[in-house]
């Protein structure tokens, strides 16, 4: 078995950075790049594009909302479908042309935090965000949690799809990830957050919060970037998912 280790990244924001992206580039095998809206600046775009070109990791555009001082994980309302489309389509372009200079390809996408949890409730949202992928370049893979709109949107308009696993969050019985406001919902325990990957992808099941059994097929895990645990957390993960005879490999090359 293959499994790709995806990573949100280049989450800094000039001189103030977010996460250990060196160390974590020595783990995974994706990067999914800030695009300077929720977070990233053109420099720190190129450098995580630059180091992760250097050690072989794959690279996706990271659009979200224009959000710095939320992250982008603030709902925000009012946009329309139309403008969500080009909100996305121009953060993905700034990103190739960023990875171009960095000698790197771009190859996916995965939206971040709000934009992307809005996408999976509203499906002029997640239509929206598979035409942009799809009108700048029909090549690009859309990074998404499995059997949710997203998925279904672009699926319907011919974008292929990665199927994501969070490693680090837990899941309601819907498969959508449990609220960042409820405690509990951001794992911390490496070895636990190891154990329970290893055992989705075996089963192909997650347990969600309330022990329902949600049947699901995997392409990627992902670890999130800004946490303090996060490099601890990947090392571990890749280490258990190795020893149990499964490879660590890009889905969408590099």
């Amino acid at each position: 078995m293959k499994i790709d280790l995806n990573c949100d990244m280049g989450e800094g924001f000039g001189p103030w950075p977010m996460g250990d992206d060196e160390a974590m580039l020595d783990i995974v095998s994706s990067a999914n790049i800030a695009c300077g809206f929720h977070a990233g600046d053109p420099s720190i775009m190129f450098r995580t594009a630059e180091t992760a070109k250097r050690k072989g990791v794959a690279i996706g555009a990271h659009p979200g909302f224009n959000d710095l001082h939320g992250f982008g994980r603030r709902v925000i309302r009012g946009d329309s479908p139309a403008e969500i489309e080009r909100m996305v389509a121009y953060q993905i372009g700034a990103m190739q042309a960023i990875a171009a200079l960095a000698g790197h390809q771009v190859t996916y996408v995965k939206a971040h935090g709000s934009l992307n949890n809005m996408a999976n409730e509203d499906e002029s949202l997640a239509l929206a965000i598979a035409r942009a992928i799809k009108g700048v370049d029909a090549r690009l893979i859309n990074m998404c949690m499995p059997g949710l709109l997203m998925e279904k949107a672009s699926e319907q308009i011919g974008v292929r799809v990665a199927r994501e696993f969070f490693a680090d969050r837990t899941y309601e019985d819907d498969g959508t990830l449990t609220s960042r406001k409820k405690p509990g919902s951001v794992l911390h325990d490496a070895d636990a957050a190891a154990e329970r990957v290893l055992r989705t992808l075996q089963d192909k099941a997650v347990l969600t919060t309330s022990g329902k059994r949600i049947p699901i097929e995997i392409d990627t895990i992902c670890v999130h970037g800004d946490e303090p645990s996060a490099v601890a957390m990947a090392r571990t993960i890749r280490a258990k998912l190795e020893a149990n005879g499964i490879e660590i490999a890009p889905f969408s090359g590099t």
